[in-house]
C-alpha cells in the first residue's frame, strides 16, 4: 500500500474534483460520516491488568502525568479520566487524547489495555457466575484482549480458562508469547472449533460457564476499525456500515450460525450459566435468537432447563441500564452498541434451601462472623431484639457481641449434657471469680438487647462465664440428653466487655 501511495493520493484528488468535495468526509454517504461523528466523541474505554499493576497504582501514574479522575464522562475537561459505573476496573478518557495515551508507558506494558467496553461488560458478567474453583470455555479466541481481561478477573481462583477454535500451531505460539507478555497463566489453547467439542469432553467437565461472543453484524460498533483490528473480525464489516445495513442473506446466515452455537453450549450439562454477546442492532442476533434457543428444549430431561436472568457485573455497579432480563445500549455519543444476555439453569426445587441454611453454608466457608443456627425457643427470643434501637447506647449489635450471641448458644445445644458431678466441681473451682455453674447452662440474655452479659474484670478465662437459672428443657432435648456420653467440658469466651444498660439506669457493667 506504502508504495501506491502516491497513485492513491492522485486517484483521491480526482475523485475530490469530480464530486465537488472539499474533503474525503464529504464524499462518504451519511451513514458513514454520523458514524465517523459519534467514534469520534466516544469516551476511550482502557481496562487495567492488575497482573502487572494495582489501580492505586495506575491512579498514582496517572495524576503524575497530569490527569484528574473525575466523577462522570459528563465533566470531561481536556487531561481528565473517570471511572466506569459497570466494571471496576475499567477507566474512560476523552477521544481527543487517543494519541498522548497510546505513547504512554503504561499502554507500552500492556498496563493498561484499550478495547471496546463491550467485551469488559461481557467478562465481567461471566466472572460473577465463577465459583472458586470452575472453569470457564471461551467459545471464540480471535479476542485475544477478551481472553486476558478473563484471566486477570480469576486472579485469585483457581479457574482455567478453555479457548476454542486456536487452529494453527503459529497462531497459537502468536497468543502464548502474548498471554505471557501480559502474565496470563491460567489459560489453555484448544484447536476444535467449538460446535467440533463434544458435551462431554474430559477436558471440560469442571467448566461450569461458557462465554459466547459469536461473530455478529456488528453495526452497533463505535469506532469498526479499532473493533476489526483487535477482534480480528472479518473486514466486510466496513461494506455494511458503508452501506447502512446489512444484507438479508448476510442476516440470516449469522443469526442461524449464532443459534446453533447458542444450542450447542446448551448440551454442556455440567456448565451452569451461558453469557451471550454481541454488538449487533438486530434482533435476530439478539433477543430472537436467545428465545429461539430457550424454545428448542436443548439439553434433554435430566437436566434443569435454562431461564434468562439479568446480567450481574459487580457489587459497586450502580448503572439502570438493564432494566429486564437483557442487558442492551444503544449506539449513542457516550456508548457502542451493546447486547448481552445469561442464560443460567434453574435451581432444582428439591434442592432448594432457607436463608438460613444459605448463612450456615456461608459461616462454614469463613465468610460470616460465626454460625446463625438458633433453636426455635432462642429465635423467640431474639423477636424482642426491636426494642433496642430505643434504648440508649445500643443502637447497633456489634460483630463481636452477635458472635458471642451465636457462640453460647450452639455451645450450649452441643453440651447440655453436663452431669450433676461436673457441675459441682467446677462450681467449687470458680466461687472466688463469682461464676455459677448449674446443672444446666444457659446464657444470660437480656431481654430488652437480646445480648449475653460479658463479667466485668475477669482475666483469666478458664471459667465457664455467667450464667442463667435452670430452664425446663423440651422433650426432645432430654431425649438427647440420655443419648450424649457425659464429660467436663470447658467454654471460653472471647475477652470481650459488651455494654449492658440495666433497668435502673444506663450503668455499664
Amino acid at each position: 500500500v506504502c508504495s501506491f501511495r502516491t497513485k492513491l493520493a492522485a486517484a483521491l484528488a480526482r475523485c475530490r474534483i469530480k464530486h465537488d468535495a472539499l474533503s474525503i468526509e464529504c464524499i462518504l454517504p451519511e451513514t458513514i460520516r454520523k458514524q465517523e461523528q459519534r467514534a469520534s466523541a466516544l469516551p476511550l474505554c482502557f481496562w487495567i491488568n492488575i497482573f502487572k499493576i494495582s489501580l492505586q497504582d495506575v491512579f498514582s501514574d496517572l495524576e503524575k502525568k497530569g490527569f484528574t479522575r473525575v466523577e462522570s464522562v459528563s465533566d470531561f475537561d481536556r487531561y481528565t479520566y473517570c471511572m466506569d459505573q459497570h466494571c471496576h476496573d475499567v477507566l474512560l478518557f476523552p477521544s481527543s487524547l487517543k494519541e498522548e495515551l497510546l505513547n504512554l508507558d503504561l499502554f507500552a506494558d500492556y498496563k493498561l489495555i484499550l478495547q471496546d467496553k463491550s467485551r469488559s461488560l461481557a467478562v465481567h458478567a461471566a466472572q460473577a457466575l465463577l465459583n472458586t474453583d470452575d472453569d470457564i470455555i471461551v467459545a471464540h479466541g480471535g479476542s485475544h484482549l477478551t481472553i486476558a481481561h478473563m484471566s486477570t478477573l480469576t486472579v485469585h481462583s483457581m479457574s482455567t480458562i478453555f479457548v476454542c477454535g486456536v487452529k494453527s500451531a503459529a497462531k497459537a505460539a502468536e497468543l502464548r508469547n502474548l498471554f505471557s507478555d501480559m502474565r496470563c497463566t491460567n489459560i489453555q489453547l484448544l484447536d476444535e472449533d467449538f460446535t467440533e467439542i463434544g458435551p462431554t469432553d474430559p477436558r471440560l467437565q469442571k467448566a461450569k460457564v461458557i462465554l459466547l461472543l459469536p461473530q455478529c453484524s456488528g453495526l452497533g460498533v463505535g469506532n469498526p476499525i479499532d473493533f476489526i483490528l483487535n477482534e480480528h473480525r472479518d473486514a466486510g464489516l466496513l461494506r455494511d456500515l458503508f452501506q447502512g445495513s446489512v444484507s438479508e442473506h448476510k442476516l440470516s446466515t449469522l443469526a442461524e450460525r449464532q443459534l446453533n452455537e447458542l444450542t450447542h453450549a446448551m448440551k454442556f450439562n455440567k456448565v451452569q450459566a451461558i453469557v451471550y454477546c454481541t454488538c449487533s442492532v438486530y434482533p435476530e442476533e439478539n433477543e430472537l435468537a436467545v428465545k429461539k434457543a430457550l424454545e428448542s428444549g436443548v439439553g434433554g430431561k435430566k437436566v434443569q432447563p435454562y431461564r434468562l436472568t439479568p446480567p450481574v457485573f459487580s457489587t459497586c455497579s450502580n448503572s439502570n441500564t438493564s432494566t429486564g432480563i437483557f442487558f442492551k445500549m444503544e449506539p449513542s455519543e457516550i456508548s457502542s452498541g451493546c447486547f448481552l444476555a445469561v442464560l443460567a439453569r434453574e435451581k432444582d426445587s428439591s434442592e432448594n434451601v432457607s436463608v438460613k441454611d444459605i448463612l450456615a453454608r456461608a459461616a462454614a466457608k469463613g465468610l460470616l462472623d460465626s454460625s446463625p443456627e438458633k433453636s426455635k425457643e432462642e429465635e423467640k427470643k431474639q423477636k424482642v431484639t426491636k426494642r433496642r434501637s430505643n434504648i440508649p447506647g445500643t443502637g447497633t449489635e456489634p460483630k463481636t457481641a452477635q458472635f458471642l450471641r451465636h457462640q453460647t448458644v450452639s455451645n450450649i445445644k452441643a453440651e447440655v449434657s453436663i452431669s450433676k458431678a461436673v457441675s459441682n466441681i467446677q462450681q467449687n473451682k470458680v466461687t472466688n471469680i463469682n461464676v455459677q455453674l448449674k446443672k444446666s447452662i444457659k446464657p444470660v440474655s437480656d431481654p430488652a438487647s437480646g445480648l449475653p452479659k460479658v463479667l466485668k474484670g475477669i482475666s483469666h478465662l478458664s471459667s465457664m462465664g455467667k450464667v442463667s437459672d435452670r430452664q425446663t428443657l423440651p422433650r426432645k432435648a432430654c431425649a438427647e440428653r440420655k443419648r450424649v456420653v457425659l464429660k467436663p467440658v470447658e467454654i471460653v469466651f472471647p475477652p470481650v466487655i459488651t455494654p449492658y444498660v440495666s433497668s435502673q439506669g444506663n450503668k455499664l457493667r
